[in-house]
């Protein structure tokens, strides 16, 4: 089991399985959403996700036509992202809102073509 929140604390969460996947997603939305070069998410079992607290304070975006993005209203932390369309028993997860360790045996990195230029060339050797 994992837990996590927000910035401000105001939405606590639990995730009662193991994580499917985790990936750094390079697309353009994410790096709107997440102001940084990418976004890092375990994907999971909806079913398996647990809001304890701050349900109300939780906000959804549609971020294109499938994608939705939830976020905490008071202190903006994004939380997780799905599609509903085409999974929607999966949800992936903002791993830089886990309060439990979490260390993947793997990170996919995804979208690379948008990747921000100004990322270090760490990423150079992976493609």
């Amino acid at each position: 089991m994992y837990q996590g929140s927000c910035l401000c604390g105001a939405i606590t969460y639990e995730i009662r399985s193991e994580p499917l996947r985790a990936s750094h997603c390079h697309c353009t939305m994410c790096q709107k959403q997440h102001g940084a070069a990418f976004a890092t998410y375990a994907n999971i079992a909806r079913e398996d996700l647990i809001y304890l607290t701050g349900q109300d304070k939780l906000k959804t975006y549609h971020s294109s036509a499938t994608a939705l993005r939830r976020f905490c209203s008071d202190c903006g932390s994004s939380l997780e992202w799905s599609d509903p369309h085409r999974a929607p028993d999966r949800v992936a997860m903002a791993m830089g809102t886990f309060d439990t360790p979490y260390m993947p045996e793997h990170i996919t990195d995804l979208h690379l073509d948008t990747r921000a230029c100004w990322l270090p060339s760490l990423l150079d050797e992976t493609e």
